[in-house]
C-alpha cells in the first residue's frame, strides 16, 4: 500500500485531530484521502464497522467512482495525516495507478464481504421467524446490485458511449 505515496508527492496534507470526521455520510462526496499515518473508524450511522489504520488507506474513493454522496463516515481515533484530493473525479480519471490501488482495495473489500455473507446465508438458511429472512434479504441485496450493473449503465471499452457524464 506504500507505494501508493510515490504518486501522492505533490497532494496537500491534513491532520486532523482524534473525533474528526474526515467524511461525514451524506456528504457531497466530491473529496477523496489517502492515509499517510494515524486510525480511522469507518462509521455507518452510529455503527462501526471497521478501523483502519494501514498507511496508503484511501477513503472516499467508493463515492467519486459512482459519483454518490458519501455512503458512510471517517472519524479519526488518533491523530491523522493525510493526503486531501479535492476534485477525487478528475483525479482519479488522470491517475491510472492510483485507480488501480482503489480497485485493488474495493475488490479485497468486496470478497470480504462476499464471504461474510455467504456464511449468514449458511448460518441461516434452515431457520425460521425473523432469523430465516436473512437469505432472503441477501437475495433481494444480490438481485439489487445485478440490477444497478446491467449493461445499461456500463460504458463500452473504449469510449464513453451516449453517457454525457463521461
Amino acid at each position: 500500500m506504500r507505494a501508493i505515496f510515490s504518486h501522492c508527492k505533490h497532494l496537500p496534507e491534513q491532520t486532523f485531530a482524534p473525533g474528526d470526521f474526515l467524511i461525514s455520510e451524506g456528504g457531497s462526496g466530491e473529496k477523496m484521502y489517502v492515509l499517510i499515518e494515524g486510525d480511522v473508524e469507518v462509521l455507518r450511522g452510529k455503527v462501526r464497522v471497521a478501523a483502519i489504520d494501514e498507511p496508503g488507506a484511501i477513503f472516499g474513493e467508493m463515492s467519486a467512482l459512482l459519483e454518490m454522496p458519501y455512503s458512510a463516515s471517517v472519524r479519526a481515533r488518533s491523530p491523522v495525516r493525510a493526503h486531501v484530493i479535492d476534485d477525487a473525479v478528475s483525479f482519479l480519471r488522470s491517475q491510472p495507478e492510483i485507480t488501480f490501488h482503489a480497485a485493488q482495495l474495493l475488490a479485497r473489500r468486496l470478497r470480504d464481504a462476499t464471504t461474510y455473507l455467504a456464511d449468514l446465508k449458511q448460518q441461516f438458511h434452515d431457520q425460521s421467524g425473523h432469523l430465516g429472512m436473512v437469505d432472503e434479504i441477501l437475495d433481494a441485496l444480490t438481485n439489487e446490485q445485478k440490477e444497478n450493473i446491467s449493461p445499461k449503465n456500463v460504458t463500452p471499452a473504449g469510449g464513453a458511449g451516449d453517457d454525457p457524464r463521461l
